[in-house]
């Protein structure tokens, strides 16, 4: 396992550019963006997106136009809380890659990390890498485990009581400009030397692709979540000031992303910690989430969640008295109700797929275990990708005659799950072999694109080089026919799936 900022510059940049970093979400093993990002990487060379032969910046830039980016949309509560992906234009993407794997930016940003560690608040989401044949997620996920739970079960030897809190809509948020102060320190604007300085052609770069907004970052790469860390390191570091000046020496401070964990010998010092983390949030655009912030004072209990203890309860499933599929997914639709999209529902989701797969006929109670499967993925969207699995088995036991309407049901119900774009790839992908022969009608542009429709993804109006705008032929992202997959989702295709939810 090594730190991404441990990496040379080249070979950043390597990493940045594969499909994966893209957008590290999870999609059918058919659609990919690497063939877009390489053909791009190629044409730009070490060039960036405002450069005169690219477009003319009198007449029409790109951050005139509202829809450079593409916002792909995951809905987390099947009513009106989504998670607003978003895919960054592809031009931008490379050219603000080229920015920041350039030798002196990439040494100048190691540099400054380096200044945010060793204080009160110590960081265990510093992107990691594979150095083996695990997966990067995976890896980072491992960390998680290292770093973040078992150092809170170490800490209860030292305190007594856990406060926890976590940011609001931590990328949606976050200070543009502020990426300048991460990087250079505090600055007035009569300081700064607009498109000279790093943090500068970064702010630029990922204005460009949201309409000139200086509040939010695109939510869903590898790159973004980069960018995040650097920002919130450097509140790590005004967090660290603050403490000292005060005198604050009987606490500490774990950050996992916009997730911290305050430990203290008392009330009063865990909430005046927390005052000095919500203050220094504010000057990069970011609060607390007041809903989330809870306070335990016995540190184990506190330091795993409530849906994963209650999930231990589960991990028999397959094993256990109750033999029946129907009886163990009622156990499971019953955990997501009272812990709904959560990771721990995730995870007993995805392990129960093992469990129906050994199924090998139409069970007399198939329409059942379907619209309870179906439900659960109904209330808790997220797990849609493992319960797709699940109904992909379950349904290609059924006579062929009968697989039309048993998908007729899940797409009604699921379509009354609103903003999610998400959902319909994997439907599409449960619903487009051949075995199937279920036509999906979707509006998602995604979706459109597999079907062989010439959908757009991006706003590139502003891009006056035909050349350029050829490269970004968005049928290049589907690098196999979605008919001929397989009927039913094999492991490891929601393998990724499986290793996100663990860092939930």
């Amino acid at each position: 396992m090594r730190r991404l900022i441990d990496l040379t510059s080249d070979e950043a940049k390597s990493h940045f550019l594969k499909g994966s970093s893209y957008f590290n979400g999870d999609f059918p093993n058919y659609i990919s963006f690497e063939p877009i990002l390489k053909d791009v990487a190629s044409f730009l060379k070490r060039g960036f997106y405002n450069q005169p032969r690219f477009y003319d910046k009198k007449k029409l830039k790109p951050s005139d136009l509202p829809d450079v980016n593409y916002k792909f949309i995951a809905n987390k509560d099947g009513r009106f809380a989504w998670r607003p992906y978003e895919l960054m234009h592809p031009v931008i993407y490379v050219s603000l890659v080229n920015v920041v794997c350039e030798k002196n930016n990439w040494d100048t940003i190691k540099k400054r990390v380096k200044d945010f560690e060793n204080g009160f608040v110590e960081c265990c989401s510093a992107p990691v890498m594979s150095v083996d044949h695990q997966s990067d997620v995976a890896t980072q996920i491992r960390s998680w485990w290292q770093l973040v739970e078992q150092k809170s079960l170490s800490y209860s030897i030292k305190f007594s009581h856990l406060l926890h809190t976590d940011v609001t809509d931590c990328y949606g948020s976050l200070y543009t400009h502020s990426i300048v102060w991460a990087l250079h320190g505090l600055k007035s604007k009569d300081e700064k030397n607009k498109e000279t300085e790093l943090g500068d052609k970064i702010d630029s770069h990922i204005r460009a692709g949201r309409y000139g907004q200086t509040n939010g970052i695109a939510q869903g790469s590898v790159l973004m979540d980069f960018i995040a860390e650097l920002v919130l390191g450097f509140v790590d570091k005004l967090i660290n000031e603050e403490l000292e000046q005060i005198n604050q020496k009987d606490a500490r401070v774990l950050r996992y992303r916009d997730d911290y964990r305050v430990f203290a010998n008392s009330d009063e010092d865990a909430e005046r910690v927390l005052k000095v983390i919500s203050d220094k949030l504010h000057v990069v655009g970011m609060k607390l989430g007041v809903s989330k912030t809870f306070s335990c004072r016995n540190v184990v209990e506190g330091s795993i969640k409530p849906d994963k203890l209650a999930g231990l309860d589960l991990q028999d499933l397959g094993e256990s008295s109750e033999t029946t599929i129907q009886k163990q997914l009622l156990r499971l639709h019953s955990f997501g109700q009272r812990f709904p999209n959560s990771g721990a529902l995730r995870r007993l989701v995805s392990d129960f797929y093992d469990c129906i797969s050994q199924q090998t006929k139409a069970p007399y109670d198939l329409d059942v275990q379907v619209a309870i499967a179906t439900d659960i993925a109904f209330v808790s969207p997220s797990t849609f990708p493992a319960v797709a699995s699940i109904l992909s088995h379950l349904i290609s036991l059924a006579p062929s005659e009968e697989k039309i309407r048993l998908w007729t049901s899940v797409r009604e119900k699921m379509r009354r799950v609103p903003y999610n774009g998400y959902l319909e790839v994997w439907l599409q992908r449960v619903t487009k072999p051949r075995a199937v022969g279920f036509v999906l009608d979707s509006n998602e542009p995604i979706c459109q694109i597999v079907n062989g429709a010439a959908s757009q993804l991006w706003e590139s109006s502003w891009i006056t080089d035909e050349s350029l705008k050829k490269v970004l032929d968005v049928s290049k992202i589907v690098i196999a026919d979605a008919e001929d997959v397989p009927e039913k989702v094999q492991p490891e295709e929601i393998k990724l799936f499986k290793e996100n939810a663990w860092a939930y």
